[in-house]
């Protein structure tokens, strides 16, 4: 595959850069190499960098000129300059896959002609690749959902659905880290925060972190939720070396 990405004005104030459109851990590689390249680089009049699975967008503190901050940039992508290296974590994040929080288990169950119990194994023992922090602060975009776990987002979606919710929309897994409106299947619930505003680190995940969920009983819900309540719980993880 080729990574080479491409660019492209975005307003005034902004360049688009683009990979190829496929969700993949190459393009993860090479889009945070670059973007940490760019963060590390002497441009000051860059405002803030965002990323998404496939792209980074480089804002800017005023209008630009387009052609003369790309080859700035393409400069930068083809350095031989590594980026400080920031090694990934693994957080194992318990989830209580009960009655009372897998809203949609039922219906996907049925649906699928899967036992619950093989829809909880299944979306349990793979370990997800965060690709980006977005739609809410603190909600992460898992890649590495089971194919025979995908399933489509609701075509009316919920008003509210409560903080910690584990859901599936599409080919993704994600956690609600706030109480919102959404489209995808719930299938379970964890006690642990995603995002806390009050902390040096709001989101403890970042890109290139991996997750991994592990099934609790309602009972252990209860117990870590009380943890978490009171600032006790310490999240398992363990670095990652790839």
């Amino acid at each position: 595959m080729n990574l080479d990405p491409s660019y492209k004005p975005f307003g005034e104030h902004a360049i688009l850069i683009e990979w190829p459109n496929h969700i993949s851990a190459p393009i993860l590689e090479d889009l945070t190499q670059f973007k940490n390249k760019i963060k590390s680089s002497e441009i000051e009049h860059i405002r803030e960098i965002r990323s998404a699975y496939q792209s980074i967008l480089v804002v800017y503190n005023s209008v630009i000129l387009f052609e003369k901050e790309v080859d700035l940039l393409k400069n930068i992508y083809s350095s031989k300059t590594i980026s400080s290296y920031k090694k990934s974590k693994l957080w194992k994040i318990p989830v209580c896959y009960d009655d009372a929080f897998g809203l949609d288990l039922e219906t996907m169950s049925a649906s699928k002609n899967m036992p619950k119990a093989d829809i909880i194994k299944r979306h349990s023992e793979v370990i997800y690749t965060v690709y980006f922090i977005g739609f809410l602060p603190g909600f992460l975009y898992l890649g590495g959902l089971d194919d025979a776990l995908i399933t489509p987002r609701k075509s009316t979606p919920r008003p509210r659905i409560e903080k910690g919710s584990v859901a599936i929309g599409g080919h993704q897994t994600g956690i609600y880290p706030s109480d919102s409106p959404g489209g995808w299947s719930i299938i379970g619930k964890t006690p642990v925060n995603f995002f806390n505003p009050n902390t040096k680190t709001p989101c403890f995940a970042k890109p290139s972190d991996y997750i991994q969920f592990y099934p609790v009983s309602l009972k252990e819900f209860k117990d870590i939720k009380l943890l978490v309540d009171t600032d006790s719980y310490q999240i398992e993880s363990e670095d990652r070396h790839d």
